[in-house]
């Protein structure tokens, strides 16, 4: 096998994706994949990522890809754990205070920035609808950040997320009690419970 057809192997095992990153590792130089992305008309979509004309684009996974330290959050992790049921019309991701997202803002993407201490906490992974691991925060974490939020959000879709996250089989109201405590959002959210549960 040659390494054109190599990297046609490549990009139809990865659904038409190609990272520069698996090329150099599976010991393929640049200069011959730049010949192969010409030849077959891929797409360059983010520094080091490159897409067939034909493949269908997880827009979720390739954020992730391109800005590792986001952390899908607020609307988009309630869609990510049936919290929601609309799609969000903009994905909203979380990142370290210190990160320039105007890249990402000026995309239409929503970007919530917070401390580092606080940055990984709750953090879990989540299925895109294509398949794909990305990383998420957990319910109660989400609660906690749509709680912190609530005036940025609608409120059917915060009241309905609660509803949602009360009835849920897998809540956990002990992490959901020391998350409000550590966001101080703890009487709010103490308001709210006292009405659903």
């Amino acid at each position: 096998m040659n390494q054109f057809q190599q990297l046609d192997h490549m990009l139809m095992n990865q659904d038409g994706m190609l990272r520069t990153g698996q090329i150099l590792a599976a010991g393929i130089s640049k200069s011959v994949f730049y010949k192969f992305v010409q030849s077959r008309g891929l797409e360059r979509v983010a520094h080091g990522i490159y897409l067939s004309k034909d493949a269908w684009v997880d827009t979720m996974y390739l954020l992730h890809l391109r800005c590792p330290q986001a952390i899908f959050s607020h609307e988009t992790a309630l869609f990510l754990h049936d919290l929601s049921d609309r799609e969000p019309s903009a994905y909203s991701i979380t990142v370290k205070t210190g990160y320039n997202p105007t890249r990402l803002k000026d995309e239409g993407i929503q970007v919530y920035t917070i401390k580092a201490k606080l940055h990984e906490i709750g953090l879990t992974t989540a299925q895109t609808p294509f398949g794909h691991d990305v990383p998420v925060y957990d319910k109660e974490r989400t609660i906690c950040d749509v709680l912190r939020s609530r005036s940025h959000i609608e409120m059917q879709t915060f009241r309905e997320a609660l509803k949602a996250y009360a009835r849920s089989k897998d809540k956990d109201l002990r992490k959901l009690v020391s998350y409000a405590a550590l966001f101080r959002v703890d009487t709010v959210l103490r308001r709210y419970l006292e009405v659903l549960l």
